[in-house]
């Protein structure tokens, strides 16, 4: 956990599937390439109560963190992010109100003040909900605690999506940043 909390950039790559979305979560290292594997998760497409475990890799075997839907299919629905041992570390919540022309999300962790993550081009996110082509169109979120920034995510341009992640805030715990990033790619959408 440690070495997880030191590090200031990921890199998330989605891999294409039939059935389900995977996603690789990487340190992203200073020339630009890809590190070891941090996380590998695995959702189930169209479900009705989003469940994602994280684990260290693909064979599934050991738990990083996971993340809960507490209602079925709701478009504000509030996820609670767990630790490896299923203890809460924090939550995040789309405002499906204010995302009707700018994607916004709300990020809440103990002892650390309410972290509010809005698209930072409120022209791409249009575009995006009205084009056919909002899969490859990028996003980008800034991630601020009382207008200070915590992190940035931001999605490439591609046919397979990518994501690079900056982490700016020490504090905040990696684990609930992984969990938005990746929550991000798969709920973006709804």
């Amino acid at each position: 956990m440690q070495q997880l909390q030191s590090l200031t950039n990921l890199a998330i790559r989605q891999r294409i599937r039939m059935m389900v979305n995977q996603y690789e979560v990487r340190a992203a290292l200073p020339d630009g390439s890809e590190g070891d594997l941090l996380a590998f998760a695995q959702q189930k497409r169209m479900a009705f109560k989003e469940q994602v475990t994280l684990y260290t890799d693909d064979s599934k075997q050991y738990p990083v963190l996971s993340f809960k839907a507490r209602q079925v299919v709701d478009l504000g629905a509030t996820y609670d992010v767990f630790d490896a041992q299923g203890q809460p570390i924090g939550l995040f919540r789309k405002d499906f109100k204010q995302s009707i022309l700018r994607s916004t999300w709300h990020v809440e962790q103990p002892q650390f003040p309410p972290v509010v993550g809005q698209e930072r081009n409120q022209i791409l996110g249009v575009l995006r909900r009205l084009s056919d082509l909002a899969k490859i169109i990028p996003y980008h979120f800034d991630f601020t605690a009382n207008g200070d920034p915590v992190f940035a995510i931001d999605k490439q341009w591609g046919l397979r999506d990518r994501y690079s992640v900056e982490i700016a805030n020490p504090y905040i715990d990696r684990r609930l940043v992984i969990a938005m990033a990746v929550a991000a790619d798969a709920l973006q959408g709804r």
